[in-house]
């Protein structure tokens, strides 16, 4: 096997694992919105500004955590690219992004219920995601 076919071998099988992070990610999103609001009957609300309360449905949960996934994937082959270290950059920015992440339900929420089940929400889709993508990421000489 020749060096570009291993290599483009190792991309793809890289893109289907960071693939399979993001869809984890939804999935963890998907569950935790099933356990709240069916399960437990928490009302996801949240207000911006004089606007009316609006409830957050499962497919907002969702899209959300795809596209936080996908632009942490993004970031991370942009990373790649540009330093040896980019698996503890990457790492330290999602963190970072995470824990400013859990302003919005705090400063939104329309409920103290509301405000812990988007943080938990957060947390989950982050736990999922960010270990994954993170483990994925090349080594330095690879």
């Amino acid at each position: 096997m020749s060096a570009v076919t291993a290599q483009a071998l190792r991309e793809t099988r890289q893109g289907w694992i960071r693939g399979l992070w993001v869809a984890g990610g939804a999935a963890a999103a998907a569950i935790g919105w099933a356990v709240e609001v069916p399960g437990l009957g928490i009302r996801l609300a949240v207000r911006f500004g004089p606007m009316h309360p609006e409830t957050v449905v499962a497919g907002q949960v969702v899209g959300a955590a795809v596209v936080a996934a996908l632009l942490g994937w993004l970031l991370l082959a942009l990373l790649e690219g540009r330093t040896p270290r980019s698996r503890a950059a990457w790492t330290g920015i999602a963190l970072a992004v995470l824990v400013l992440s859990l302003a919005l339900p705090v400063a939104a929420a329309t409920t103290t219920s509301a405000a812990v089940g988007l943080i938990v929400l957060h947390l989950a889709v982050g736990a999922v995601v960010i270990p994954g993508l993170s483990a994925s990421a090349r080594q330095p000489g690879r």
